[in-house]
């Protein structure tokens, strides 16, 4: 009987189980995360803002496997492709004939001083519920300190992840007055972006509709400006081609500027940048044609552009789908298939009830955009969790 090893249960290997358990043959599959649950990775704002608790983004993981699958809750420390094995925090080394890595991402700080040090990262649900545990114990703060920074919710970074998160935090915007004893204007908003165009996946109609939302929900937008330090609720930015630092101060400073593929890639002797690996056609590594390589920590080659693929939910789903295919064509001894992307669209939300973005060549905003991405959220719970799952967790009230 074959080992398939599956490292991490995010939507590209969870995918990957989900389908390799609906082909017939001899092998057996383990799969390994540091979480007993799955979480939508994309919904982490939610958590963030508080308009989510954690278990409406999560489900437990064994709920979803079947009886060629075995589940390991444990943390991986190293690779070893040579000797074919898998070295584990709390276990003992796990070996396999096929691996799929699907490790994740970490925060990407550049090096910014005090970045990790100083700002609220949002890569995981502890850290998402940390940042909204955050956010109450400042709005109460503010009730004794009378420090108007208590009151501001800084976003470093203005990117799809910053845009959401800033768009969610507006939607709890009363909440956190009522914590304060303040009017809900006073709790203020500002994202720091060092780019002057934002979000640069949409075409400029799309992105000047987007500029416009944000203004109207009453976000402040510093684009433009360069973060150069972060102290303990101050952030240190120059601003156009003025190189003389300034300074912004908020009793909340979170952090969305970029992410990285898993340490684990770098320390197990991978040739790769930011933790993300080039992979062959068929997604496997260039040296090992027994190892897959998908999700966060692939670096998929878009041709038309030779660079990478953005790593988002729906390539990464699409790749644990493709992975099993081909795992399926190699426990039968015939030739995998290249891998190939085309993207079916990207919708950003703005808050529960405001969204704007493009569905295959289909342009959406407002209310029916906000719906889609909610329909959009439907379809990976299925996916990765079926008919159970997203009766329990899906979004049905569409359009509030």
């Amino acid at each position: 009987m074959k080992e398939i090893l599956v490292l991490g249960a995010g939507y590209a290997g969870l995918k990957t189980v989900r389908n390799l358990q609906k082909q017939q043959g001899d092998f057996h599959i383990t799969l390994v995360d540091r979480n007993d649950f799955h979480y939508e990775a994309a919904e982490l704002h939610e958590v963030a803002a508080g308009s989510q608790p954690r278990t409406k983004i999560t489900f437990p993981i064994q709920e979803v496997l079947n009886d060629k699958t075995t589940f390991v809750q444990d943390e991986v420390v190293t690779i070893d492709r040579d000797a074919q094995k898998v070295t584990l925090r709390n276990h003992d080394a796990l070996h396999y004939d096929y691996l799929v890595i699907a490790l994740g991402f970490v925060s990407e700080t550049f090096g910014i001083p005090g970045a990790a040090e100083h700002a609220l990262q949002m890569v995981t649900i502890p850290t998402a519920e940390r940042i909204h545990e955050h956010i109450v114990e400042t709005m109460k703060h503010y009730r004794q300190s009378h420090d108007p920074n208590d009151l501001r919710l800084l976003v470093c970074g203005a990117g799809f992840t910053g845009i959401e998160l800033a768009g969610a935090l507006t939607d709890e915007r009363k909440k956190y007055a009522e914590l304060a004893g303040v009017a809900p204007e006073q709790i203020e908003i500002v994202c720091v972006e060092a780019a002057t165009r934002i979000l640069p996946m949409f075409d400029d109609e799309l992105a000047q509709y987007g500029l416009q939302l944000i203004e109207k929900l009453g976000i402040k937008l510093m684009t433009g400006c360069k973060i150069k330090g972060i102290n303990p609720g101050e952030v240190l930015y120059t601003a156009g081609d003025d190189e003389q630092p300034q300074t912004i101060k908020a009793g909340t400073i979170i952090w969305t500027t970029g992410v990285s593929g898993s340490p684990v890639m770098g320390e197990s002797g991978f040739s790769q940048r930011r933790g993300r690996v080039i992979v062959n056609d068929d997604l496997t590594d260039q040296e090992h044609k027994n190892v897959y390589i998908i999700g966060d920590v692939s670096a998929f080659m878009d041709k038309q552009s030779n660079r990478p693929y953005p790593t988002t939910a729906q390539i990464a789903s699409r790749m644990g789908a493709h992975v099993a295919k081909n795992l399926a064509h190699q426990l039968r001894g015939e030739a995998t298939e290249p891998f190939s992307f085309v993207s079916q669209g990207t919708v950003a939300s703005v808050g529960n009830t405001h969204a704007f973005g493009v569905v295959g060549k289909t342009k959406v905003k407002g209310y029916p955009a906000s719906a889609i991405k909610k329909m959009i959220r439907n379809k990976s719970l299925n996916d990765l969790g079926g008919l159970k799952e997203v009766l329990s967790l899906g979004c049905f009230d569409l359009y509030h």
